[in-house]
C-alpha cells in the first residue's frame, strides 16, 4: 500500500467503492486522514464495513468539513450527466480528485525521485504496460505495476527512491487527476470510445492528450503517430517545447521507433538500427502488437536497456490474457481469446493478424457497430454471433460474409469449431473478439474471455497452448 499523507488531520470522502475505491479509502486512512465510504451498492457499502472502513450516506453528509472528493473512475464525472455526489460535492465546494491524483501527490509530497510511467490509448495499452513493466524487471529493476491493471494504484508497493512505477492511466482516471506529472507519458493511439462518458470526441482527445502533455521537466513524452488524433496532440507537445520520441507500426519515421515488417527500427538523424525482431513472438503477432512493442522499447531504451537485453526480454514476455491469447489447438485449429476487443478498432487488430477466421463477435453494441471492419471481411470465412449486436452485425454482414446467429457463447463455439474443423484452410481460426462491450452477457471482458476459454477447453481434443 502507498499510504496518502497529503490529507493527514482532514476528512476525505470516498464514493465507488469497488477495487480502486477501497484501495484510496485504505491508503488515505493509513496516511492520517478521515475517510468517510459510500456507495449505490448497499453490498458493496457492507464491504467497506467489513474491511474496517467508515461509511455514511453521503447525501446526508455535512460537507462543510470535507476536504476532497475521491470518485471511483467508473462514476460519472460528466456525461451523460453527473453522478448526485458529484453536483453534491461541487455544490459545497469541494474538489472531485481520483486515485492517480492522490498517488501524484503523494509523489510530489514524498521527495522521492522515483520514476512514473503513465500509458494510455485507446487500444493497446494493457500490452504495452505489461510488457514495458516485463522489460524493465527482466533488467532487474523495481517495477511495480498498475493502475487500470490489475492492481489499483494504491495498493502497490510504497513510494521509494529507485522503485519505477509502470502505470497504466484510462480517460476516466485522466479526467480526476489535474496533476498528473508522469516522467514518461506514453500516447498509443486515439479512436473513438467511451464517448457516452466524455460527450464528444474532441473531449476524448484532450483527455488522452494530457498524459504526454503533462509530462515533468526533464521527462519525454512518447506519443503514436498513426492516427490524426495522436499526430496532433504529438505536435503540440513538441510545439510546447516538450521532447516527443514518435513511434508508427505503419510506416518509417525520420525520428523515432517504427515498426519494418516483424523488426523494430530506431531512426535518429536519418540514421537506422534494428532494435528488435518480433518474428516468432506468439504474444506479439499482429501490427497492433508492433506499436505496442515500439512504445515499450522506447521507455526501456529511456530507461538505458541495450537492445540485446531487450530483445532477450521479449521473447519471455508471456502477453495478457483476454487480448491475442492462444488458447490451444484442435487438429489444425486455431484457438484465440480476444475478449478485450470491445469495440471495432481493437478488434481491427485482431482480425488483420489472421486470414481464413471463424469470427465470434457480438455482445452490448458501440456506436458505428463494426461498418469500420469491412476491410477485414475478406479475411472472415464465417462469423457467429452473439448478444445484443447479433442483428445489428447480422444487417452489417449480409451479403458479405456467411454467418448465423448463435445468441450465446457455447452455441457459437460449438459451430465454430465444427466448421473450422471441415474448412479446408491450412490453420483455421477460432477467433473471439468481439467489437463489443461484454455487459449484457457478462459482467466485465475478463469473464466473458474466461468462459470462452474454459468452452475451448472442455472441447474434445483441444491442446492447451502450454
Amino acid at each position: 500500500m502507498i499510504p496518502v499523507t497529503v490529507f493527514a488531520g482532514r476528512t476525505v470522502a470516498v464514493f465507488g467503492l469497488g477495487g480502486s475505491g477501497l484501495a484510496s479509502a485504505r491508503a488515505l486512512q493509513a496516511g492520517g486522514a478521515t475517510v468517510v465510504c459510500f456507495d449505490d451498492s448497499a453490498a458493496r457499502i457492507e464491504d467497506a464495513k467489513a474491511a474496517g472502513l467508515p461509511t455514511n450516506d453521503l447525501r446526508a453528509t455535512d460537507w462543510s468539513g470535507v476536504a476532497a472528493l475521491v470518485l471511483a473512475p467508473g462514476v460519472p464525472l460528466t456525461h451523460p450527466k453527473p453522478h448526485w455526489v458529484v453536483d453534491k460535492a461541487r455544490d459545497n465546494d469541494v474538489e472531485v480528485i481520483g486515485d492517480i491524483e492522490l498517488f501524484c501527490r503523494e509523489r510530489g509530497a514524498s521527495g522521492f525521485g522515483c520514476p512514473f510511467v503513465a500509458i494510455t490509448g485507446t487500444n493497446g495499452k494493457s500490452t504495452t504496460t505489461a510488457l514495458t513493466a516485463h522489460l524493465l524487471r527482466s533488467a532487474g529493476l523495481d517495477v511495480q505495476m498498475g493502475g487500470n491493471i490489475g492492481v489499483p494504484i494504491l495498493a502497490l508497493a510504497p513510494l521509494a527512491q529507485d522503485r519505477v512505477y509502470v502505470i497504466e492511466v484510462s480517460s476516466y482516471q485522466v479526467d480526476l487527476a489535474p496533476s498528473l506529472k508522469p516522467t514518461v507519458g506514453v500516447l498509443l493511439n486515439i479512436s473513438a470510445d467511451h464517448l457516452d462518458r466524455h460527450g464528444t470526441m474532441e473531449n476524448y482527445a484532450a483527455l488522452k492528450a494530457l498524459v504526454p502533455a503533462a509530462v515533468e521537466p526533464g521527462g519525454v513524452a512518447i506519443v503514436g503517430v498513426d492516427d490524426a488524433w495522436s499526430r496532433a496532440a504529438a505536435e503540440r507537445v513538441a510545439g510546447a517545447g516538450r521532447p516527443v520520441v514518435q513511434i508508427s507500426a505503419t510506416h518509417p519515421l525520420r525520428d523515432g521507433y517504427y515498426a519494418d515488417g516483424s523488426r523494430i527500427v530506431h531512426a535518429s538523424g536519418g540514421k537506422t538500427d534494428v532494435v528488435a525482431q518480433l518474428a516468432g513472438i506468439g504474444s506479439l503477432r499482429g501490427a497492433h502488437n508492433a506499436q505496442n512493442a515500439a512504445a515499450a522499447i522506447a521507455v526501456a531504451r529511456r530507461f538505458g536497456l541495450d537492445p540485446a537485453a531487450i530483445q532477450q526480454a521479449l521473447t519471455t514476455f508471456p502477453g495478457l490474457p483476454h487480448r491475442m491469447e492462444e488458447v490451444g489447438r484442435r487438429g489444425k485449429s486455431l484457438y484465440i481469446n480476444d475478449s478485450k476487443a470491445t469495440n471495432a478498432d481493437s478488434a481491427a487488430r485482431a482480425l488483420a493478424s489472421f486470414h481464413d477466421i471463424f469470427w465470434i463477435a457480438g455482445g452490448k453494441p458501440k456506436t458505428g457497430g463494426i461498418t469500420p471492419l469491412a476491410e477485414y471481411f475478406p479475411r472472415i470465412r464465417k462469423a457467429y454471433l452473439i448478444g445484443e449486436a447479433a442483428q445489428e452485425f447480422a444487417a452489417t454482414l449480409e451479403g458479405k460474409v456467411p454467418y448465423e446467429i448463435s445468441g450465446a457463447m457455447p452455441a457459437a463455439v460449438e459451430a465454430a469449431s465444427r466448421d473450422a474443423a471441415a474448412s479446408d484452410a491450412a490453420e483455421p481460426v477460432v477467433l473471439l473478439s468481439p467489437a463489443c462491450a461484454s455487459f449484457d452477457q457478462y459482467k466485465n471482458f475478463e469473464v466473458r474471455g474466461a468462459a470462452f476459454r474454459d468452452i475451448v477447453l472442455g472441447l474434445p481434443g483441444v491442446v492447451p497452448k502450454s
